[in-house]
């Protein structure tokens, strides 16, 4: 049974910074890319960031102050969140690539958290 945790949001000043985990468990996940995607009220879910190690990629909108990394060893994936701004308010998901290749939408995505909420004041 594959799951997904994921830690560390929570209510940060705009310009600040979180630093998102997910810990994976139930198989081995070296042959499937992980993402993060979030979810803000009212919208749909949305793409931010995902890793096919080494290889990453980003959504416009957070390039350049997010960065998705991976630890292997730990079956872990983090997201660094810096320079936050309100427009980053969701809840955030991490998620299990159906294949090894980078990925952006939902439907590419076979097994999730259950969200961690981030919270950007302004």
């Amino acid at each position: 049974q594959v799951r997904l945790v994921e830690s560390g949001g929570g209510l940060v000043q705009a310009g600040g910074s979180l630093r998102l985990s997910c810990a994976a468990s139930g198989r081995t996940f070296s042959d499937n890319a992980m993402g993060w995607f979030r979810q803000a009220p009212g919208k749909e879910l949305e793409f931010v960031a995902a890793i096919s190690w080494p290889t990453t990629y980003y959504a416009d909108s957070v390039k350049g102050r997010f960065t998705i990394s991976k630890d292997n060893a730990k079956n872990t994936i983090h997201l660094q969140m810096n320079s936050l701004k309100p427009e980053d308010t969701a809840v955030y998901y991490c998620a299990v690539g159906k294949l090894l290749v980078l990925r952006t939408r939902v439907d590419d995505y076979d097994a999730w958290g259950q969200g961690t909420q981030v919270t950007v004041s302004s």
